[in-house]
């Protein structure tokens, strides 16, 4: 009787399963990201900016077949299906398309607006909590981790006001309001793009695009706010 209560009281509770699966899957996530990194900087230091097309026409290419198979998956109706990867084709391309023709700031923009906000909107959605913004189509996003996305979109473009100041000598206030303004705008902009493959997996039926990264799941997953992002940044500079 008392090994039998012993063993029960050595069990984890839920809250500590958790925890620990939390972690494990953190730890796998960081350090897939620093493999997917330590490649695209031998890539680039071996080819130079023709290293950097290359990686972007890769990820593009394997967006684009995860993003058939989550048509595929998601409607059993051919016309669905054939105007789901037309569509889908123009929206990964032109925004492939746009990253290889982007000068490198408006490169760094793109990349660094979505990671930046990925990063805080986990942050302030895990430590803040509170209402979901579509419940519905994905369960972890809260209007608290949409404001630390924001925050962190604006962040993102800190080092260009700082370049900015450094090279006039005084506070750039144009770039401050651009960074102040675009920064947050963009960063709702690759929500919006979250939101739209989570609601396409919900149509599909799956977790994950695929599981080509461990702890990412598939590069559509990880990228799915840099298209959105790309072409509008690509919009605008065309337009500027």
């Amino acid at each position: 009787m008392e090994a039998a209560e012993s063993e029960g009281a050595e069990k984890p509770t839920l809250e500590e399963v958790r925890e620990h699966s939390r972690r494990k899957t953190l730890g796998i996530r960081a350090a897939s990201a620093a493999v997917m990194l330590a490649i695209a900087v031998a890539v680039y230091w071996a080819l130079g900016p023709r290293g950097l097309d290359i990686i972007v026409a890769v990820v593009a290419a394997l967006c684009f077949f995860e993003l058939l198979f989550l048509i595929v998956k998601a409607t059993d109706n051919v016309a669905f299906r054939l105007a789901g990867i037309l569509a889908g084709a123009v929206y990964i391309g032109l925004a492939a398309l746009i990253l290889i023709d982007f000068d490198v700031q408006y490169f760094y923009m793109a990349i660094a607006v979505v990671v930046f906000a990925d990063t805080f909107a986990y942050i302030f959605g895990t430590l803040i909590g509170g209402p979901r913004i579509m419940p519905k189509v994905s369960p972890n996003k809260t209007w608290a981790g949409l404001i630390g996305g924001m925050f962190g979109g604006f962040l993102a473009l800190t080092p260009l006001i700082y370049l900015s100041s450094r090279i006039m000598g005084v506070l750039d206030m144009q770039a401050l309001t651009v960074a102040a303004v675009a920064g947050p705008v963009l960063a709702v902009i690759a929500l919006a793009g979250d939101l739209f493959e989570s609601w396409l997996k919900r149509k599909a039926g799956v977790k994950d695009s695929s599981r080509l990264i461990p702890g990412h799941g598939g590069f559509f997953d990880r990228f799915d706010g840099v298209i959105p992002v790309a072409i509008v940044i690509g919009v605008i500079v065309s337009l500027a």
